[in-house]
């Protein structure tokens, strides 16, 4: 996510999925046909507010629903770059605390791995079948 920020800052495009590298984003005016042949960037202030806007919004989406139902705590340590990542969301005011923010980022990596842990579910699920079949088996030996 802060790639896509940066990338958003960098570039004044739009990072919407399915956008084309390069394009504006939805609503976005085209550039003058002269700054593309000059070297010129597009024009980069409503495009470059539109795509924050965009960005700040999905990010809202997304600590919504990391800050749901959030009854269960847990200790962890962190390495200094994951700190100064928790202290950047607090920082920029996306989030409120560094619990908030580790909230969000597990939120966001669990997303982002939904496929692996599908399989890692099937695969635990299958060995929490082996093991009552074990204990079937020496219970009926004994």
């Amino acid at each position: 996510m802060e790639e896509e920020i940066k990338h958003t800052i960098e570039e004044g495009v739009s990072t919407a999925p399915g956008a084309e590298p390069g394009t504006l984003p939805e609503g976005g005016a085209a550039a003058p046909e002269a700054s593309k042949t000059s070297g010129a960037r597009p024009s980069s202030g409503a495009s470059f507010i539109s795509a924050l806007e965009k960005s700040v919004e999905s990010l809202s989406k997304a600590l919504g629903t990391a800050l749901e139902d959030r009854a269960n705590v847990v200790m962890v340590r962190v390495n200094n770059e994951a700190l100064r990542h928790l202290d950047m969301l607090v920082e920029a005011e996306v989030t409120k605390s560094r619990s908030e923010s580790a909230a969000l980022l597990i939120s966001e990596g669990i997303r982002a791995n939904q496929a692996l842990f599908d399989k890692i579910g099937e695969i635990t699920r299958q060995i929490g079948e082996l093991r009552e079949q074990l204990r079937q088996s020496i219970a009926a030996n004994e």
